[in-house]
């Protein structure tokens, strides 16, 4: 079976439900919270990428931070949405789940027992 990791905020409900399933099922699984271990650009693209996600697919729109940037008036490539992504992880759907070659958005986080 192959390592799974997820990449979370420990006070997101989302995210204690899904590490909650990890645990329930047995599965061996590394939990990164993303905050103290940034995501680097590369690392986010190729996990977006496994998941066939685009960065405008896991952006936080109901995020204060969404609307102080001003991010629904402005068209932002993928290259720069990764570097706001990057600078401001609050700008990122969570948790993010990885399992070899494939990845997921655990949301809602019961979506994460078909991937198990």
């Amino acid at each position: 079976m192959a390592n799974v990791t997820i990449y979370h905020k420990p006070t997101c409900t989302t995210c204690r439900q899904a590490v909650q399933l990890l645990k329930d099922s047995g599965a061996s699984f590394t939990a990164i919270n993303y905050y103290e271990h940034a995501f680097t650009k590369t690392q986010l693209r190729t996990l977006l990428k496994k998941a066939g996600l685009s960065p405008k697919d896991v952006l936080r729109t109901k995020e204060d931070l969404y609307h102080e940037l001003g991010l629904a008036k402005k068209q932002l490539s993928d290259d720069e949405l990764l570097d706001l992504m990057v600078k401001h992880p609050d700008l990122i759907q969570r948790p993010i789940v990885e399992k070899g070659e494939q990845a997921m958005l655990a949301r809602p986080a019961e979506s994460l027992k078909k991937f198990l």
